[in-house]
């Protein structure tokens, strides 16, 4: 099929997009590609909210531009901060016009909620489930827009480049561009070529690279891996923020997350002792940066050896608590654990991906016709360490500008070029999936065992050659094998593991998430 717009992904991004390019271009057909349904990303688990200047009495653009930098410990674009803070008040109204519903006073002010590393209260939210409110709305609104298509549990193979129009190789750095994407359909296996004018990639982050993370399953970096195969520019991959307080469970997978608002509101971080430890690491404690106080209950649980350590709400008035954070409060219930008496059991999990698919200030990746925004692009803003609740006001911003350039690209773009089909004769399915099993627990143990919160050149060259292997394995697999969501994902996860390593071993600095022990701090 031929399009205008192909989207791919449906959190925030891709979803703010679409609306708008659907409403700028009334005529095009816009198409959401989502391996899932619906509703399910990244953005549907966001708890804490939007970072947002909403208060012009106790706060400024110039705080919240400072914040941002601090966290970003110096590696920041200072021109991306400025603008994603300054337009994001806007865009944020927008989201309230699509319906979504932020939590207010009684006399109909935003209740702003404080998280690490903001000096004063800036952060929007709807009780803990921001992110899912926001899906609600934007769905809703999409649902009535009678140009966008939403093609659910479809898994996007590769995008369709020069390489497959010319049958030949494209290295990186030449001139390249996206004429749309090869997608699977894994619930009939139809593979379809569906070309279009202009690609955004919007497909979230990268989690389960690692065995532990507060992402969906779904966060597997699909739109990095295919980026980096299409050779676009993939930068700062080295930068993994951990959230410091994922839920404790024995088990592996995805970690239930606890907000940051929850330490914003008052909960103290103590150890098994019941020792409070943050002061030692920041004179801010528990509202330090996240990556401060990830590293420093890392370092904690490997002085007592501790699983986890406590986050003690006892200081936190329980109506508020069960008002503000329902969700946490009936989960933890529903484990029983009794928040209130004993704390919460916390550890750090693979959380945000700093870094991802270079853009510049419109949208634009380094090929031509590419756009990207949301957690799988770099746009500048975060620098070293994201700042709490910057992503979803990143995510607004930057949806809204690779609209403006996507229409542009759109009515400048001739007939789209023929696009061959997907080849896979002579190819078998495989009767087993337990090597694509065993492949991705290999790439999830090595990158948790040496390129997690704390690194070092040892560990990294482990990573690099054990890695190498894997890719060469899986390659293998996947040169012989019809496709499927699992070795897609597969192929994915190891591309995605393998640009953090080498982009580890090229960074010689201690900054904000990235910590490597051989290093001096800066």
């Amino acid at each position: 099929m031929e399009i205008d717009f192909l989207v791919i992904g449906s959190g925030i991004a891709g979803l703010t997009y679409a609306l708008k390019t659907a409403q700028a271009n009334p005529a095009a057909q816009v198409i959401v590609v989502t391996k899932s349904d619906e509703n399910e990303s990244n953005t549907k688990y966001a708890q804490g909210g939007i970072a947002v200047v909403l208060n012009k009495v106790e706060d400024s653009i110039e705080q919240h531009i400072q914040d941002t930098l601090r966290a970003g410990d110096g590696l920041c674009d200072e021109e991306v901060v400025r603008v994603v803070v300054e337009e994001g008040i806007e865009r944020f109204h927008e989201l309230l016009q699509w319906g979504a519903n932020f939590d207010k006073s009684e006399a109909g002010e935003f209740i702003l909620g404080r998280e690490g590393g903001h000096t004063v209260n800036r952060v929007a939210s709807h009780k803990d489930i921001t992110g899912y409110e926001i899906e609600r709305a934007l769905l809703n609104t999409i649902h009535n827009t009678s140009n966008i298509k939403l093609l659910t549990h479809h898994f996007v193979i590769d995008l369709i480049t020069d390489h497959h129009l010319q049958k030949r190789s494209v290295t990186l750095g030449e001139e390249t561009t996206c004429y749309g994407a090869y997608v699977l359909d894994y619930k009939t296996g139809d593979i379809k070529n569906i070309a279009a004018k202009v690609t955004l990639l919007a497909s979230g982050g990268v989690g389960n690279v690692y065995k532990n993370t507060t992402n969906p399953t779904i966060a597997t970096g699909d739109g990095i891996g295919l980026a980096y195969r299409a050779k676009a520019w993939v930068k700062d991959m080295a930068f993994i923020q951990f959230h410091p307080s994922a839920l404790y469970q024995d088990k592996e997978g995805q970690r239930f997350l606890i907000s940051e608002a929850v330490r914003g509101a008052g909960a103290l971080l103590k150890t098994k002792q019941g020792e409070r430890f943050m002061l030692k690491y920041d004179e801010r404690g528990e509202l330090a940066s996240r990556d401060i106080v990830a590293r420093a209950i890392d370092t904690e649980l490997k002085i007592s050896g501790d699983d986890y350590v406590l986050l003690d709400c006892s200081g936190i008035n329980e109506t508020t608590f069960k008002t503000k954070f329902p969700n946490i409060y009936h989960h933890c219930v529903d484990l029983g654990i009794d928040i209130f008496k004993k704390g919460i059991p916390v550890v750090p999990a693979a959380h945000y991906l700093c870094g991802g698919i270079q853009t510049d200030l419109t949208g634009r990746t380094t090929l031509k016709n590419l756009l990207a925004c949301g957690e799988c692009a770099y746009t500048g803003l975060h620098g070293a360490n994201r700042l709490a609740s910057n992503s979803l006001l990143e995510a607004l911003v930057f949806a809204h500008r690779c609209a403006e350039t996507a229409t542009a690209i759109n009515q400048e773009t001739g007939p789209i070029p023929s696009v061959p089909p997907w080849e896979d004769e002579g190819l078998t399915i495989p009767g087993e999936k337990v090597l694509i099993t065993h492949f991705r627990k290999e790439v999830q143990s090595v990158m948790s065992d040496f390129v997690s919160i704390v690194r070092s050149d040892k560990r990294l060259q482990i990573a690099s050659r054990s890695l190498e292997v894997l890719y060469s394995e899986i390659n293998e697999l996947y040169r012989i094998s019809k496709l499927s969501l699992e070795l897609g994902e597969l192929r994915n996860l190891v591309s995605v593991a393998y640009a953090i390593v080498e982009q580890s071993k090229e960074q010689r600095e201690n900054r904000g998430v990235f910590f490597n022990r051989d290093l001096e701090t800066h």
